[in-house]
């Protein structure tokens, strides 16, 4: 049996990309989302929610290119300034940081409740939790923001690990070098799975398509489906509109994001998917 759940990144980042993934769920496969409790475009996504009830939400916890809901007095060590709330741009400033023992995983917690529960607060029942740039791949990261997701009563959890198609992306060579990095981190998979379940949490069997990030299209997605094993899984997309709104952000997924879509809502995705019998669900499915 192969299940796959369809998760749409970064909801709430802007108007464009909310219009965007209620779109991919109303008239396409997305069945998740994640929300970002700090951005620009928040209150309007969880507006949109009321006509979506049956698209799982969870929290897109932001710990790097974002704003700190809190004080910086109580997450200094996760800002890259002490005079400002902003988060530091680099995923790999934060795994350095994080390794070298220059942050604090007490604030990795504090700040990702204080997202959660901002959430919880605008009457959203939060199913799972992600990360941006998804640096809970990260040992020092991944422990707090269980933490506080137990804290929240968040039982699920996205697993950032998955199958690495390298058939598929090598008619991508701007893919190479994200293929490599991902394939190096594979080596935490497993203490990844092990922390996850000692912690009582539950995720999916792993990830496809997050290498794909930028460079998805219809013959890509299309090896990504027939490829899927046995499991539960979750696609990773960034559906949206390249407008002005997203220009003015610093993103490198702008086109990309009408270009997955297209594919997310095309009838013939969801004919591929009945022809390789693989099952739609969501977070709320996932047990």
């Amino acid at each position: 049996m192969r299940r796959l759940i369809i998760n749409a990144d970064d909801f709430g980042l802007t108007a464009g990309i909310n219009r965007a993934i209620l779109k991919a769920h109303l008239e396409g496969i997305v069945t998740s989302a994640t929300l970002m409790a700090n951005g620009p475009a928040f209150e309007q996504a969880v507006t949109l929610t009321a006509s979506a009830p049956s698209l799982s939400i969870g929290c897109h916890v932001m710990l790097v290119d974002g704003s700190s809901l809190l004080q910086p007095a109580r997450v200094p060590t996760l800002l890259a300034g002490r005079d400002n709330t902003s988060f530091y741009r680099s995923a790999g400033t934060l795994a350095w940081r994080s390794i070298t023992r220059r942050i604090d995983p007490a604030q990795i917690e504090l700040e990702a409740v204080a997202q959660i529960r901002k959430l919880q607060s605008a009457g959203i029942s939060v199913t799972h939790i992600d990360t941006h740039k998804h640096v809970h791949i990260l040992p020092q990261v991944l422990r707090p923001l269980l933490r506080a997701a137990q804290t929240c009563g968040v039982r699920k959890i996205r697993n950032p690990f998955g199958r690495m198609l390298l058939a598929g992306l090598l008619r991508y060579a701007s893919l190479w070098k994200r293929w490599i990095e991902f394939r190096t981190l594979q080596t935490l998979a497993r203490s990844f799975r092990e922390t996850v379940k000692n912690a009582g949490m539950i995720t999916a069997d792993g990830t496809i398509g997050i290498v794909a990030t930028g460079a998805l299209d219809e013959k890509l997605f299309r090896a990504l489906i027939e490829n899927l094993p046995d499991g539960t899984w979750e696609f990773v997309c960034h559906p949206g509109y390249d407008d002005a709104e997203l220009q003015s952000l610093q993103t490198r997924l702008r086109k990309s994001r009408e270009q997955e879509l297209e594919i997310l809502t095309a009838p013939a995705t969801r004919e591929l998917l009945r022809q390789n019998d693989i099952e739609l669900i969501s977070y709320h499915d996932l047990t």
